[in-house]
Parts: structure tokens; C-alpha cells; sequence
């Protein structure tokens, strides 16, 4: 099973951008579909998505010129063409202009959903993670960064080491400097 991903589905055609969009929430994902590029731009956030999977025949822009904005501005984002467009060079200008995969219409829910846990292994852990950057001493995180103090630091860096996450009081004694038990509460991220 892959982490939820926020995902976009952009599908000029009503109920199979509605059929897309459930397909996906019932694999896990958190996903709101558009029924255009403008639409798209207006209302989603692009640097927050995961994955989007887009049409190529779309009003107003088509999906050629939405994959070069995406790959042009979000380059860590993943972009599944899903089209009726199956010809060799339709296929090589959506690789070229930033599909990571190109699928023909009509495709399957598993080939979708498979093709959507591909791409997932290869982005890596989902936007919405948490990362420690010991050089900056903080967390980084789609929100933006929490910055930390050398304790903190040090305290998160040994949770990460641990066996199964885990520390004993001692050793969270004496990260924190306290030299003696600590007694933890309820800590809130």
C-alpha cells in the first residue's frame, strides 16, 4: 500500500474525471478533479500535489502545455497522461514535454492505480513528510520549515537511529541535559 498522495485529476469529460477521482480516493489518495488547465491553475496549488494525471485533448490548454508548466515549475511532481491520443509520436511529445507515464484511454483501474504506486516508489516519501536537515537544524516540510533547537535536534535524530523509534528516559535525559528522569507529556507536532 502507498502513503495517501495529493493528487489532481485534470479530465474535461464529467463522469470520467468523477469515475478518476473516485477510483483514486478508494485507493487511499486525497484527489480533486478539474475540467480544465485554467480551472486547474485557479484552483488548485500545485507545489502541495503529488501526482497529477492529466487528459491532452482539453479546452482552453491542452495537456502538452500543462505538463511543461508542471515540469517547468514543480519539478518533483508526478504526471500521468491519460489519453486517447496512442500514436508513437503523440506518446513521445507527452514524454518529452514531462509524462513520467503515458497511458491510452480506455484503461483499467489497475493499470491506473499500479501505475500511480509506480510513480510513487520512484518520487519517494509524499510531499506532506517531514524531513530533519541536520544542516539547517530544522524540519522541513510542504508547510515550510520549523526550526530547531540542538536538543531537538540531537532528540530527533536518535528517535530516527533508534530500534523500533524508541528511547529510554535515561537517553532522553541526557540528550535533553537534564542528567536526571524525564517525565514526557503529551507533545503535540
Amino acid at each position: 500500500m502507498v502513503a495517501q498522495l495529493k493528487m489532481a485529476v485534470i479530465e474535461d469529460h464529467e463522469d470520467l474525471r468523477a469515475t478518476l477521482v473516485e477510483i483514486l480516493e478508494s485507493d487511499g489518495h486525497q484527489v480533486a478533479g478539474f475540467e480544465s488547465g485554467p480551472s486547474f491553475w485557479a484552483g488548485s496549488d500545485p507545489a502541495a500535489l503529488d501526482i497529477v494525471v492529466l487528459d491532452l485533448n482539453l479546452p482552453d490548454e491542452d495537456g502538452i502545455a500543462i505538463a511543461q508548466k508542471l515540469r517547468a515549475g514543480f519539478a518533483n511532481i508526478g504526471i500521468i497522461m491519460l489519453t486517447a491520443r496512442v500514436e508513437p509520436e503523440d506518446r513521445r511529445r507527452g514524454y518529452q514535454s514531462g509524462a513520467d507515464i503515458y497511458l491510452a484511454k480506455p484503461s483499467s483501474a489497475l493499470e491506473l492505480t499500479a501505475s500511480v504506486h509506480a510513480l510513487a516508489r520512484r518520487l519517494g516519501p509524499p510531499q506532506s513528510a517531514l524531513r530533519l536537515d541536520l544542516t539547517r537544524m530544522a524540519l522541513i516540510g510542504r508547510a515550510g520549515n520549523i526550526p530547531l533547537a540542538f536538543y531537538e535536534v540531537a532528540m530527533l535524530k536518535e528517535f530516527i537511529l533508534a530500534t523500533d523509534n524508541t528511547l529510554d528516559n535515561s537517553t532522553i535525559a541526557n540528550i535533553a541535559g537534564t542528567g536526571s528522569e524525564v517525565k514526557i507529556g503529551r507533545a503535540h507536532v
